[in-house]
């Protein structure tokens, strides 16, 4: 989206956006260990604690089957593509960042009410 609501991206804009995604190209090729051109769930957990994440193999499965361009739930093939993972990444790092604000003491629990939690979640879907 151009930072000037024109509508219109700038040479200067297209110049931060193609950084940007050749930046993730790296990153999703520097984990993708076996070549294969898309991340399967061991390399999507090496990614995220990587990048700072303790997840659960639950959670990993999750997101592996939710970000699984080629099917939903055990229909998909386990992996995802380079685009998919980018969005995983984004997601995983939005949320943990909402979460963050509600976790003042830093100890990974939070306590909300349901219109907090509704309000957490729909801000990441804009």
């Amino acid at each position: 989206m151009p930072r000037d609501q024109s509508g219109t991206i700038g040479f200067n804009e297209f110049g931060g956006l193609w950084r940007y995604v050749e930046d993730w190209k790296r990153c999703f090729g520097a984990f993708d260990q076996d070549g294969s051109g898309s991340i399967d769930r061991k390399e999507m957990g090496n990614a995220l604690r990587a990048f700072g994440y303790n997840l659960s193999d639950g959670f990993i499965n999750l997101l592996i089957n939710k970000f699984d361009k080629y099917g939903k739930w055990s229909q998909g093939k386990g992996d995802v593509t380079f685009d998919n993972f980018v969005q995983a990444c984004v997601t995983v790092k939005t949320l943990t960042d909402s979460f963050r604000q509600f976790d003042t003491d830093s100890d990974g629990w939070i306590r909300i009410n349901y219109e907090s939690f509704l309000d957490l979640v729909v801000r990441q879907r804009s």
